[in-house]
């Protein structure tokens, strides 16, 4: 096979379409060798994280006992490493303006169904009570590319609002922002604003498919575009996070792009990507799904998370309410360490649904609020966490990823989770959630290893019981 090398700057080097078309032919040749699997298997067991190639076998893979082996080995890696956690987190859509002609997304410049909004500072600081109230910490900022309506001035603005809110108890500690690829000048002005992580999915790794996608607007070069995660870093930001939308074409390309776009960000600067979203393409409004052949089934959709846990063991995972509840139950058992509750794909849809109708950006499958998802996990045996310590204390870029990598970050997520968990309870939960919650905080209490950290963690919870709110979540 030729050589690749991971060091490359440039989106055509770490990116390369012979190189990917090379590994899906080798995993195809490959995908009966049993010698080879068993050994990416154990390689994998170890929790070392698999290369590319290596995934790209798995895929290919239609055994069904190997096909079983590599869900008990994901399931393995995510409880060693997340354990039962799962991350809450809100999308915020400040606008639907946008100048680029995205082929798969109703924002498209072309449009001329969808209501387009941009939301006030004001809209967004309702926003931001409402999300509060619900008992949201942490957000992802959602907006089109628009250089008069959107600008970056516009998106930092709003950042500091959605800082600024304080309403009852409600605080959002974590703002991680979703917008278009900019400069690293730009990427500097954002780190500078406090954001969390840095999120832009590339759509689709195969160049020829992403062109006909993205037939006008700045999105459409898709080098700049794939090249963003490296200007970000350079930027200063140094938790990124990285996705495709699954659907676009062939699954496989795509799932070898994004290890390659991941080994690349671990090559060049030390740290690879601090979540992976795997979406998958919705029907929205101006959207035909009957002109996307290559739409993923829930069986392969499970194995292709399976396969990301197992290959980026450290990096957390994402997935939205586009997924139903029955498809999220069953891919955070072997993958998933963070979802959505209660969210909307509309400008000012939390505050203003009526205004808002006929905004979203892609259907919801899971409709459920954040107060009935919370309870659910409880139910699952899961503990939902509202944490953002990490960020707040500077466990960010190399020095989280150290401590994901030696399996160590539950020491400081486990208590962190208990404590904002029990923030919730206290402050927003229905009774029944209470209820589902009382044997979950006990039992995790119970399993942390050290004396003094059970100790302190079971006093914290006893002082925000009663209502103590001055801890560094």
């Amino acid at each position: 096979m030729t050589q690749y090398n991971p060091h490359s700057t440039t989106a055509e080097q770490f990116i390369s379409h012979a190189r990917i078309v090379e590994v899906l032919e080798y995993a195809k040749a490959h995908r009966g060798d049993k010698a080879l699997i068993d050994d990416i298997l154990t390689k994998a067991a170890e929790g070392r994280g698999v290369t590319h190639t290596e995934a790209a076998v798995l895929m290919e893979c239609e055994d069904r006992e190997v096909v079983e082996r590599i869900f008990t080995i994901a399931r393995a890696i995510k409880e060693r490493i997340y354990g039962n956690r799962i991350v809450m987190f809100a999308p915020l859509y400040l606008s639907n303006h946008c100048i680029n002609g995205c082929t798969y997304c109703p924002y498209h410049a072309t449009n001329r169904t969808i209501p387009r909004r941009k939301l006030t500072q004001e809209q967004i600081a309702a926003e931001v009570i409402a999300l509060q109230d619900m008992g949201h910490k942490r957000l992802a900022l959602e907006t089109g590319e628009h250089p008069t309506l959107s600008p970056i001035e516009y998106v930092l603005e709003s950042i500091d609002t959605i800082y600024s809110i304080r309403h009852r108890n409600g605080a959002i500690r974590r703002v991680n922002v979703n917008i278009a690829a900019t400069t690293v000048e730009n990427y500097r002005r954002l780190h500078d604003a406090g954001i969390g992580t840095y999120i832009l999915f590339e759509e689709t790794y195969n160049r020829e498919v992403y062109n006909l996608l993205h037939p006008t607007g700045p999105k459409s070069d898709w080098a700049y575009h794939t090249e963003a995660m490296d200007r970000a870093m350079g930027g200063g930001i140094d938790d990124v996070g990285i996705g495709a939308l699954f659907g676009l074409t062939d699954y496989r390309y795509d799932l070898v792009g994004l290890l390659m776009h991941a080994e690349h960000l671990e090559a060049t600067f030390g740290v690879g990507p601090h979540t992976i979203s795997v979406p998958r393409i919705r029907p929205a409004d101006d959207i035909d799904l009957s002109k996307f052949p290559n739409a993923v089934t829930d069986e392969v959709f499970k194995r292709i998370v399976a396969i990301l846990r197992i290959a980026v063991p450290y990096t957390g995972m994402i997935i939205s309410t586009r997924e139903s509840a029955d498809c999220r139950r069953e891919v955070l058992d072997i993958g998933v360490s963070q979802i959505s509750g209660g969210s909307k794909t509309t400008v000012g849809g939390y505050a203003e649904s009526a205004e808002s109708e006929g905004s979203e950006q892609f259907d919801i499958s899971d409709h459920r609020t954040l107060d009935q998802i919370v309870g659910w996990l409880l139910e699952l045996g899961y503990v939902p966490s509202f944490c953002t310590a990490c960020y707040r204390e500077g466990r960010t870029g190399d020095r989280f990823m150290s401590l994901a990598k030696a399996g160590t970050i539950g020491n400081c997520c486990a208590p962190n989770a208990l404590m904002t968990l029990s923030e919730y309870l206290c402050d927003y939960a229905s009774e029944s959630t209470k209820q589902a919650a009382k044997s979950i905080i006990a039992q995790e209490v119970a399993k942390i290893p050290s004396e003094r950290v059970r100790e302190i963690t079971q006093n914290r919870i006893e002082r925000i019981i009663n209502g103590e709110r001055d801890f560094r979540f």
